[in-house]
């Protein structure tokens, strides 16, 4: 038998990848997937700006780059995170190949086995996977409906021993919970941590897709703050605001942990896409990124409107959700003690998919609740999606 490394042991196959076998069918209604609609997909732009590439660049964009990132994109990506308010100067930006490789890098810069890190509950999954993969212990916070319990957080942070490496949040537009962070809770937080040597991972992927500008200043990020005694890293990605398939995201993060994550990346890849960082830096410097995200913005707000309207006007009223302002989710909370693996299998049945709410606990056991994904279904096809959801619920919790 292989003698597999121990740190793989505590990785799972989401029950999610096993139920979606059974729904291949071409005119399945997914609600599930988190990622952009393929027709917003800025096609016309992305050709203009590859042919407008001199010979020198398309060489550049083929061979391999700085490990931190091609020196053209670190600098119109400073300019762009700056207007966002974002210390620049007073930090180091790196280039990665997604955010989510910018999640992993400084889970190993931080986690020896064994080591505390705290949560959410409910959490973005490829996170809880970085953190397994290191072996840590995962400490849940529960969320509420602006946050983090800051209550729960002081509790953890008074009984865990040895104190946590780190805390990880989802501050804009959660995944899956598709809430915002108050303003309150983030300086509630903030206080908390301060003088205790626990870093802040700030997993900021879905900021520019709000609906509403009247949310911007609650959107205010940690990291903008940057406050005093707090190593605030701030994660980001283009994987929303221009294509996943792209693969590039960054991290902007104090010195001395900038120094620590450039070797990580050196052994893991070398390199994010040059091709990538070429596109990305002239998406930025025409100003193709401001424009698009204004424009998918507006579609992504028809889309979350359209199903906060379906499931207002279809679910049963003991299911509850928190209306989402921006970002992919909806959160769905059952009756306590439902079963959303259940209910998915009728779904499926009937031709419609969700993630269950059991993927995105720490621990893996809370199922009484279900994520629905609102970015890549069009308005139509929402309306006929959620009332064969609703169905589902009613056969298996009650009318």
């Amino acid at each position: 038998m292989p003698r597999f490394a121990s740190s793989i042991t505590n990785l799972r196959s989401s029950e999610i990848r096993d139920l979606m076998s059974l729904a291949t069918a071409p005119d399945m209604i997914s609600f599930a997937g988190g990622m952009p609609g393929n027709e917003l997909f800025p096609l016309e732009t992305l050709d203009r700006i590859y042919q407008s590439l001199t010979e020198k660049e398309k060489q550049t964009a083929l061979q391999y780059g700085p490990t931190t990132g091609l020196p053209s994109l670190l600098e119109s990506l400073s300019d762009y995170l700056e207007k966002k308010g974002l210390p620049v100067k007073s930090n180091r930006l790196m280039i990665t190949t997604g955010s989510l490789q910018a999640i992993h890098i400084l889970a190993k810069a931080f986690i020896d086995p064994g080591d505390p890190v705290l949560v959410e509950n409910p959490g973005f999954i490829g996170a809880l996977s970085a953190f397994r993969a290191c072996q840590a212990n995962l400490v849940s916070i529960p969320l509420k409906e602006d946050g983090m319990d800051v209550d729960q957080l002081k509790k953890r942070l008074e009984s865990t021993l040895p104190a946590p490496k780190f805390l990880y949040y989802t501050p804009n537009f959660h995944n899956p919970a598709g809430i915002i962070y108050s303003r309150k809770v983030k300086q509630e937080m903030m206080a908390l941590l301060k003088e205790r040597q626990i870093a802040v991972i700030e997993d900021d992927a879905y900021s520019e897709l709000y609906f509403y500008d009247e949310d911007l200043p609650e959107m205010r990020l940690m990291k903008v703050t940057d406050p005093e005694g707090i190593d605030v890293c701030h994660t980001g990605s283009f994987s929303k605001i221009l294509g996943p398939g792209l693969r590039l995201g960054w991290m902007l993060v104090p010195d001395e942990i900038y120094r620590k994550c450039e070797l990580i990346k050196q052994s893991i890849d070398a390199c994010s896409p040059s091709i990538s960082q070429m596109l990305a830096d002239k998406f930025i410097r025409r100003g193709d990124l401001y424009n698009y995200t204004a424009n998918i913005r507006e579609e992504y707000k028809k889309r979350g409107l359209a199903m906060i309207g379906a499931l207002e006007e279809f679910l049963p009223a003991y299911v509850t959700f928190e209306k989402p302002r921006g970002g992919f989710y909806a959160w769905l909370q059952l009756p306590e003690g439902s079963n959303a693996t259940a209910i998915l299998k009728k779904a499926i049945g009937k031709g419609v998919v969700f993630v269950t709410g059991k993927t995105f606990d720490p621990a893996g056991i809370k199922n009484d609740c279900m994520r629905v994904s609102f970015c890549n279904t069009n308005v139509d096809t929402i309306r006929r999606g959620v009332p064969l959801i609703a169905q589902a619920i009613k056969e298996m919790c009650g009318p």
